[in-house]
């Protein structure tokens, strides 16, 4: 589709403007006609074949403003705006749920519904009506119990804001060419009076998904982005509420201050992508970490010589990830003694050594409107290393396999970047308690090891308030289908999804049970999902059956006091597997309000996002290979795994990090000489270039060192290969540091 630019440059043109001015002389020629004249013969057309006069009228008055061209003279004026609709506001306090159904209703183009849309804003909000600039759809909202609540509006975004085109990593001519495809929230009202929790960004939420239909039905353009402008002191928080993010500031000019004088208010620009594959470098820019291991443990509660050991050994584990201890020390017999007496000393705990990095996360997610945290048990198994002091059991049996247990939360965003740890449980399992799970169910959650999902969810809820304008979401497996679980989410702010185990009884006279009640549901549509590679069977695409109702869990016979619970259940199943693959089902339970198709959709990606603390631990165990430390104390192996959790985190993130932002500089992982000898080794030349490689680049480059072929085939390189090719780099750039030292000049 032309832009209004692009038709200016070819009307302005030698043989074009001659044929515009021929055509405006004409005798009973009019400007409605001219501008249809002049689209039919350039075939300046939108999307779906409509012929662009608007658009077209308004570069007309811009070459007759600048005397290159003599429209014909006007008709008639602009009829005046018909007489208002007057709207009465009733106070109205409920919740959402009590408003009956909310819903959308298009006003644009309708007689009998405009005049109550301009009433409303006219009357109520600070803009007013209009006007409103270049495509637009104006919206009432209405609900089924109080009628209208307000109303909202979408027109043209800005033609240039500086925070966003930096926030989205638009080029000037990316800009130009996918400007078109975003849309500015320029009204919201929610009248005076109405006061109900969550109704904003409910709303909003309802306006997305009415957008990404109605827009490309009315212009033949789709949606891939919304923006929007808030005047302080608002904050925003419905915005946020409903995952729109900050992304800076407006300069406070508006949209026709041409000659840069205009001082009107600064004001926040949010942003909703609804289309985030088409914005591959959208985000922050990410600011250079000079030393990654200084920031993760900064603040550490030990004194200066321990911070500073335990920030050497963390850029060693890093450095050399699959490395043991006296090899990631490179043969250093005093930096080796100093690692053991670390991790000996008496201050130095798991516990202490990851507050900090604990901090660090919750500072990241900070950043974020939504975080999912997921959360998984791992077992590690020290049984080659009988002589260690402090081990348990992690078998069946009293004579079974002994190691640690784990229990980490890590944080995620909704698009699966790990922001790092936010918990860790860990303890032994006495062998001489073996048997106690006979006597389970007479002592209460917090005498049992099941209590570590509370504890977890006790520090969710912890970061929850800390951070009240990120969303904390937390995302178990089926053995988090605990009903104490349950009772204590219901009543927080943080909210759960878990995928059910058990077949729970319902507070229902009609379906008894969770599995028989969603199957009696009607289906709310179908959602594909990837299925990863694993257990000898390939990757594959599954199609989902989702249906999705409010539920309310009764508590089991011997729990009564602790009352019903309601959550929403989203049962997802495949209908029609693949020949000799398992069907896929998933019965999902959220305390996250969910009612629509949409919605069930969000979360089951939500869920899919806990496939990476498997990956993380894989990354711990096989890339970090904590499994292989030799250390004479359970004290000292806890010690050594804060570190190498650290460090593995630093690794998973870094196969994130250049696949969402694959134009960084590549300093922003790797110190010049590591880049440079890496350059060097891969591209046969001592001579690295002037400016340094992207990230996306340096990544594919290391991951070569690991084995990674780079096949079409092949995707992004995974944890595994870099892995390996970090520890290769590590021994070519302290060659490289050798031959780039000059030597010593004679005397």
């Amino acid at each position: 589709m032309v832009s209004p630019m692009d038709m200016a440059k070819r009307l302005w043109e030698g043989d074009a403007l001659a044929y515009v001015r021929e055509m405006a002389a004409r005798i009973g020629m009019t400007r409605t006609r001219l501008s249809q004249v002049v689209c039919e013969a350039f075939d300046f057309r939108d999307p779906l074949g409509r012929l662009r006069e608007m658009t077209c009228r308004k570069v007309l008055a811009k070459m007759a403003a600048r005397g290159d061209v003599v429209l014909p003279a006007t008709q008639r004026s602009i009829p005046a705006r018909g007489a208002l609709a007057v709207v009465e506001s009733g106070a109205v306090t409920c919740e959402l749920a009590e408003l009956g159904r909310v819903e959308l209703v298009d006003v644009t183009g309708e007689a009998a519904l405009s005049p109550v849309w301009n009433g409303l804003m006219d009357t109520h909000h600070e803009l007013g009506s209009g006007p409103l600039c270049g495509a637009q759809l104006r919206y009432l909202i209405r609900c089924e119990h109080f009628g209208w609540l307000g109303g909202l509006a979408f027109s043209a975004a800005a033609r240039r804001l500086a925070d966003r085109e930096a926030w989205l990593g638009w080029s000037e001519d990316e800009r130009r060419e996918q400007l078109q495809h975003v849309a500015c929230n320029s009204r919201f009202l929610i009248l005076p009076g109405i006061r109900v929790p969550n109704l904003a960004s409910h709303v909003l939420g309802l306006a997305v998904r009415r957008l990404v239909r109605d827009w490309p039905k009315r212009y033949g353009i789709a949606l891939w982005a919304l923006e929007t402008f808030v005047a302080p002191p608002r904050l925003g928080t419905s915005y946020r509420a409903a995952n729109w993010r900050e992304v800076g500031e407006s300069r406070g000019r508006g949209r026709q201050d041409g000659q840069h004088t205009a001082e009107r208010t600064r004001k926040r620009v949010f942003l909703h992508l609804i289309e985030p594959r088409r914005f591959p470098r959208a985000g922050p820019p990410a600011a250079p970490e000079t030393d990654w291991a200084a920031a993760e443990f900064a603040g550490l509660e030990l004194d200066a010589r321990l911070q500073r050991r335990t920030v050497a050994l963390a850029r060693r584990f890093q450095a050399r990830p699959t490395a043991s201890l006296p090899q990631a020390c490179e043969g250093h017999l005093a930096e080796l003694r100093g690692a053991y007496r670390l991790f000996q000393h008496e201050k130095v705990t798991i516990d202490t050594l990851l507050a900090p990095h604990y901090q660090a996360t919750q500072a990241r997610a900070a950043q974020e409107p939504l975080v999912l945290a997921a959360v998984d048990s791992s077992a590690l198994n020290y049984s080659a290393h009988p002589a260690t002091d402090g081990l348990g059991l992690i078998g069946t049996t009293v004579n079974g396999p002994v190691g640690l247990w784990l229990h980490e939360t890590l944080v995620f965003t909704p698009s699966g970047v790990p922001l790092g740890l936010i918990d860790v449980q860990h303890w032994r399992r006495d062998p001489a308690e073996h048997g106690k799970k006979r006597t389970r169910k007479k002592r209460p959650i917090e005498e049992k090891e099941s209590g570590k999902w509370l504890k977890s969810f006790d520090r969710i809820e912890a970061a929850q308030r800390a951070c009240p304008q990120t969303r904390w979401v937390m995302v178990a497996d089926r053995e988090s289908d605990i009903y104490e679980f349950f009772v204590k989410a219901s009543d927080a702010t943080a909210g759960v999804l878990v995928r059910a185990q058990t077949n729970r009884h319902l507070c229902s006279d009609e379906q008894a049970h969770l599995w028989p009640a969603l199957a009696a549901a009607p289906v709310a549509g179908t959602f594909t999902v990837q299925v990863a590679a694993g257990n000898g069977r390939p990757a594959r695409e599954a199609t989902l059956t989702v249906r999705v109702q409010a539920v309310t869990l009764k508590p089991p016979r011997d729990q009564t006091r602790l009352g019903n619970v309601p959550v929403s259940a989203i049962w997802a199943h495949e209908e029609h597997p693949p020949e000799g693959s398992s069907a896929l089902e998933w019965m999902l339970l959220t305390t996250v309000p969910t009612h629509t198709f949409d919605e069930a959709c969000s979360r089951i990606e939500w869920y899919c996002r806990r496939w990476g603390i498997e990956i993380y631990h894989r990354t711990l165990k096989s890339g970090c290979r904590i499994e292989d430390r030799q250390l004479g104390s359970a004290k000292s192996l806890k010690a050594c795994l804060a570190i190498d959790m650290v460090v593995a985190w630093r690794i998973f993130h870094l196969v994130h990090l250049s696949r969402q932002h694959p134009d960084l500089p590549c300093t922003t992982y790797f110190d010049d000489d590591h880049w440079k000898a890496l350059y060097g080794f891969v591209h046969r030349t001592p001579i690295p270039p002037d400016t340094p490689p992207t990230l996306h680049q340096a990544v594919q480059m290391v991951a070569r060192l690991g084995g990674f072929l780079g096949r079409k085939s092949d995707g992004e390189p995974g944890a595994q290969v870099l892995w390996i090719g970090i520890q290769r780099l590590d021994d070519l750039t302290s060659m490289y540091r050798v031959f780039a030292t000059p030597p010593p000049q004679a005397p």
